[in-house]
């Protein structure tokens, strides 16, 4: 808007930008395999910064429009991107897999809190245009040379690495995924089902619903949201320990249902307390699958499918989350009641329990009876 661009051009931008992050995230995770990690993150690292530079120095539309759909922004908080497919398979080669869900949960807890502190800095530019003299425009143009800036020390960080990282398997497959194809397909469509889902309850649209049902201040939803997310964070190390003990599929449908259960409990709440109660108890459970699905992806793969396995396994959700919150302003613009709550809930019980149906006898090896229980 400040570059006075109406919402037609700043839809077609945002556009862009994730369907632009997602054909690149794609595009890495099926070409992964014939080249090392290592270059490919540089090169996305090179690109973040190149990014950064284009939405900084360029202020017309068609201009911006390329950048966006060339570049590695993404503007929603799903989990297109291109550095995706990379680390998670250099992940789940890094450690055995007895270690790799809690290694997942370490990386996840750190994205989220940096994610947080993210999000607080969002609010930087307009803070310089009150404490020093300076436009917003120029306070926007320094956010996105820092962006870059990020992108350059990413590069300088994945310089270090001690060596070119290539993916190891019996032989590079004849196609990215292989012998996996059946069971990524599987699962995509499952995960396509809980991300649609997400998306009828998205941060924005519950803070819609909050405010038509209770009237609540924009101070409290800013506090709501900020301890949800924080008890989801804290919530990925004690999916590790569940894991352990009853399995990766276990953990992810059998957190997930509670969860779902209180988020119904949430639309049928007569008071803000109690919907607020609700909903930081499903927060804290409605998370734990986050490192456990991921895990659980990399763990039923071959090493040289994981890139591919990843990417596929990420871009369908994030689409399938944006589908989403049109229906649930649609709903709210009925009814204040909690309508998409509710259809957010049963659709995500009945995703677990088909994930429950489909996979409980699809074992990580972490999973696997061992040669001696059976002696």
């Amino acid at each position: 808007m400040t570059l006075g661009f109406g919402p037609l051009e700043v839809g077609a931008i945002a556009t862009a930008t994730l369907f632009g992050s997602g054909l690149l995230t794609l595009a890495v995770g099926f070409y992964a395999h014939h080249v090392s990690q290592g270059r490919l993150l540089k090169a996305a690292a090179i690109l973040m910064a190149v990014t950064g530079v284009g939405f900084a120095g360029f202020t017309d539309f068609w201009p911006l429009l390329i950048v966006a759909f060339i570049g590695t922004l993404n503007p929603s908080n799903g989990d297109v991107s291109v550095f995706l497919p990379l680390e998670h398979s250099l992940l789940a080669g890094a450690v055995d897999s007895r270690h790799r869900t809690a290694l997942f949960a370490r990386y996840s807890l750190i994205g989220s809190l940096i994610a947080a502190v993210g999000a607080l800095a969002a609010a930087i530019p307009e803070v310089m245009t009150v404490g020093l003299v300076i436009e917003f425009k120029a306070a926007l143009q320094g956010a996105f040379l820092f962006y870059g800036l990020i992108g350059a020390m990413a590069f300088v960080i994945y310089q270090r690495l001690a060596k070119p990282v290539r993916i190891k398997g019996d032989g590079p497959p004849a196609a990215p995924l292989g012998r996996s194809r059946h069971i990524v397909g599987q699962l995509v469509m499952l995960f396509c089902v809980d991300a649609f889902a997400g998306g009828l309850v998205v941060q924005s649209m519950l803070a819609v619903w909050l405010f038509q049902r209770f009237d609540l201040s924009v101070t409290t939803a800013g506090t709501i949201f900020f301890c949800t997310g924080f008890l989801s964070a804290i919530s990925y190390p004690v999916a590790v320990r569940i894991a352990a003990r009853i399995g990766l599929i276990n953990t992810m449908v059998f957190t997930h249902i509670p969860a779902n259960i209180f988020l119904i409990l949430t639309a049928l709440m007569p008071s803000l307390p109690l919907a607020i109660a609700c909903l930081l108890i499903r927060s804290f459970l409605s998370q734990m699958d986050v490192p456990t699905r991921t895990s659980y992806v990399m763990a039923v793969v071959t090493p040289e499918e994981r890139p591919a396995a990843a990417s596929v396994t990420a871009v369908p959700r994030s689409l399938a989350s944006a589908a989403s919150p049109v229906l649930t302003g649609f709903l709210l613009g009925l009814s204040t009641f909690g309508w998409p709550l509710i259809a957010c809930g049963v659709l995500k019980i009945v995703y677990d329990l088909l994930l429950l149906k489909m996979f409980r006898d699809v074992r990580p090896p972490e999973e696997q009876p061992s040669k001696t229980d059976g002696a």
